[in-house]
């Protein structure tokens, strides 16, 4: 079967903000090779995540710390930068799947892609929960436990799918790098993203006591009225985030989970009561500005022997279960809810993905590339 096939690569590195003239759309025909056990994917829904952003700039030392976030050399012919998502099987190599399965994984900014044998496909099961959720809240990890059971010698093609989940991040980063405990006070940054609005929802289960911080009005409501933080503020309206801080927590600080850096980090540590958990999980405000570096307060981390700790959703793939388990028992009955925010078309895949860094994204940002006939996405 061939197929033409739309897609989006890269023109050239980018070093600060993106912009939409940084990405090229281009078409090419795709056919697998007979006997290669190569599969063709309809893409229906593409992860679009801000940590690629990275992987764009001539230079990061995030490129050599994991495959994941390796470089991407622009202006490469025919090559689609990679992103998880959901889709359909078109054609099939491998005795496993079938045409029309729907599978997760390793796809692309293209409307369709060619998945090579050693790459892992998960087929969905989404018979109670919408199939976007196997691109986002939920997406990654049947991937990730099959990876580790099926091939745990391949390290390196392991690290290549295990980044960018927002469950397990979230799960793993608020119950394992922070360890709360009832009645805590924690403070998310960016809490209504991808990560931050899962973060809250669960230290809300948790009886913690939460407040998020969000860039619109519109944000700060949703936080407040839709996901049950305790209090929300808009951080752009405040001159001192020190102060805005001490102000929200009188008490002082026992749980940040920080997604921005820079100046909320410094502001966060020195709100923070003794043997705080910080939980460094993203750095957004750094990405499109080299010279914006987060200076923590070094004798408030020594003297209230604060914790600092960045990690990983692929340190945690061993709670996947019990992250799968918990969070979709959680959304089945309402208790937390997940946050989609769809664009529709590859073509607006370079769009959605510059508005991550300009705050247009509320929740996980999604593109929905094709439809499944007959099946509610």
């Amino acid at each position: 079967m061939e197929v033409v096939n739309k897609y989006v690569s890269l023109k050239h590195h980018v070093d600060g903000h993106p912009s939409e003239s940084d990405f090229e759309l281009a078409t090419t025909p795709l056919q697998p090779a007979p006997g290669s056990g190569e599969v063709i994917v309809k893409n229906l829904f593409l992860s679009i995540d801000p940590y690629q952003l990275n992987r764009m700039k001539r230079y990061s030392s995030s490129h050599t710390a994991i495959t994941a976030a390796s470089k991407i050399e622009p202006g490469q012919a025919r090559v689609a930068i990679d992103a998880y998502g959901v889709g359909k099987v078109v054609a099939s190599g491998r005795a496993e799947l079938e045409e029309g399965d729907v599978v997760a994984g390793l796809l692309g900014w293209e409307q369709y892609t060619v998945v090579r044998p050693g790459t892992v496909l998960m087929k969905v099961d989404a018979k109670d929960l919408p199939i976007s959720y196997y691109a986002s809240v939920l997406g990654e990890y049947s991937l990730h436990l099959h990876q580790i059971k099926e091939h745990k010698k391949d390290g390196p093609n392991l690290m290549t799918t295990a980044t960018g989940p927002s469950g397990l991040t979230a799960f793993a980063g608020f119950y394992d790098v922070c360890k709360p405990k009832k009645g805590e006070k924690v403070f998310v940054s960016a809490a209504s993203g991808s990560v931050g609005s899962l973060v809250g929802q669960y230290a809300k289960l948790s009886g913690c006591y939460v407040v998020g911080c969000a860039g619109s009005k519109q944000k700060v409501d949703l936080l407040k009225r839709k996901l049950g933080f305790d209090d929300a503020f808009n951080y752009k309206e405040e001159a001192d985030l020190k102060s805005a801080l001490r102000r929200y927590f009188p008490e002082g600080i026992d749980i940040y989970f920080d997604n921005v850096g820079a100046a909320m980090l410094e502001a966060a540590v020195a709100n923070m009561n003794s043997f705080g958990r910080v939980a460094v999980c993203g750095a957004i405000s750094e990405y499109t500005n080299a010279g914006k570096r987060a200076a923590p307060d070094l004798m408030d981390v020594i003297y209230k022997r604060i914790t600092l700790r960045g990690f990983l959703a692929l340190d945690y793939l061993h709670l996947h279960e019990q992250f799968s388990a918990a969070t979709s028992d959680h959304l089945r009955h309402g208790r937390m809810i997940s946050l989609e925010d769809v664009s529709v078309g590859i073509e607006s895949v370079p769009t959605a993905f510059v508005g991550l860094f300009r705050g247009d994204n509320v929740g996980k940002k999604l593109v929905r590339v094709g439809e499944l006939e007959g099946a509610e996405l």
